[in-house]
């Protein structure tokens, strides 16, 4: 299989990754398979072997493939056959500092320069109120930071900006309607269990494997939307893999269902690159995707995102367009600038080397 690489578009492990992420999906390397070795997949690209070991690891990072010692690596994914490793459930862990505390602290002399700064700039604008959704600053922000980051291509208009992820938790169950029963991860943040609770939905809970839900849980529920956090899941710290993202996306295209995907903290993995979500997996299926600023910039910022699959976006304005955003102007701005001028990707990019750095030292 010869792929191709663009010498003038993104870096070449990325093209090659993304080409041989989509021939493992299409099952041209079926489940068990060894892909192509180094040094062959380098002659036939015309690349180093650093590059196609630099995609293969990216591969392994997120559990499409693994390295077997001096054999090679072999395709772990696969589409139909979503049958766990293990049927026992996860054991409840107490919660790593390794997506934590003074490890990740933002830079405070970044932070205050910024805040000087959206000061400077909009002196009294940030004294007014922000519409409804959010301030269009931080909406587009976001909205070009996705794109370069983690593959989610949305508008701005498909952005809501509130204040914590709890309160977004809510704003869903008003827009899906709290008739409609959830299904939450066993076990799972407590927060996530007691926001549903308070605002009358009821619930199946799922118990978790090692690799995400287990996947006879999934069958058994009759629930049509499921709240899942597929990145280092709380308390369990499972992170689940390609196959169960897939598997979660046909669960929901087989009964019309919907996907909560709470991408708490992920930008904090020691993986190379993102790891895929489920909302840009998903083509044929419903995913809302959550994620907050209070991990990778300060607990004290309470700022969270909802981004909406375009579909649902007029269904939200209507029934819910007319909340005022939580969160005040001035951490918008601030926040904006922060994304827009690079420091809050290299504050990410610091943190996730120095835990790469920690973890080879094990």
């Amino acid at each position: 299989m010869i792929y191709s690489i663009d010498k003038n578009g993104k870096a070449a492990y990325m093209q090659l990754y993304e080409q041989v992420r989509k021939d493992i999906v299409k099952g041209i390397y079926p489940y068990g398979t060894k892909l192509p070795s180094k040094r062959i997949m380098a002659e036939e690209t015309g690349v180093s072997v650093i590059t196609v070991q630099h995609t293969y690891e990216i591969l392994c990072d997120e559990g499409y493939v693994e390295s077997r010692q001096r054999s090679g690596y072999f395709v772990l994914y696969r589409e139909k056959d979503f049958i766990s490793t293990t049927d026992m459930p996860v054991a409840t862990a107490p919660k790593s500092d390794e997506t934590s505390g003074a490890k990740n602290a933002f830079p405070f002399s970044v932070l205050s320069k910024t805040m000087r700064k959206v000061l400077s700039d909009y002196g009294e604008d940030i004294l007014s109120k922000s519409p409804n959704q959010g301030c269009m600053e931080l909406r587009q922000a976001i909205s070009a930071y996705l794109t370069r980051s983690t593959g989610i291509n949305v508008q701005p208009r498909q952005i809501v900006i509130g204040a914590g992820a709890e309160y977004l938790y809510s704003l869903t169950v008003q827009l899906l309607g709290n008739d409609r029963k959830f299904a939450l991860e066993d076990p799972c943040y407590e927060k996530i269990r007691q926001v549903y609770t308070a605002n009358g939905v009821q619930f199946d809970m799922l118990k978790m494997v090692s690799d995400g839900i287990l996947t006879s849980e999934l069958e058994r529920t009759d629930a049509t939307v499921l709240h899942i956090t597929p990145f280092n899941s709380y308390p369990s710290g499972v992170t689940a893999t390609a196959s169960k993202r897939y598997e979660y996306i046909r669960w929901a295209e087989k009964r019309g269902g919907v996907i909560i995907e709470d991408n708490y903290a992920s930008e904090l993995t020691v993986s190379m690159k993102n790891d895929d979500t489920v909302f840009s997996l998903s083509n044929t299926c419903y995913v809302v995707y959550i994620n907050t600023f209070s991990e990778t910039v300060a607990p004290s910022m309470r700022v969270g995102y909802m981004v909406l699959p375009q579909p649902m976006v007029a269904d939200f304005e209507n029934k819910l367009g007319f909340y005022s955003c939580t969160v005040p102007v001035f951490e918008q701005y601030v926040l904006a600038e922060l994304i827009n001028n690079g420091d809050f990707e290299r504050h990410i990019n610091r943190v996730r080397r120095q835990r790469r750095k920690e973890k080879q030292g094990r």
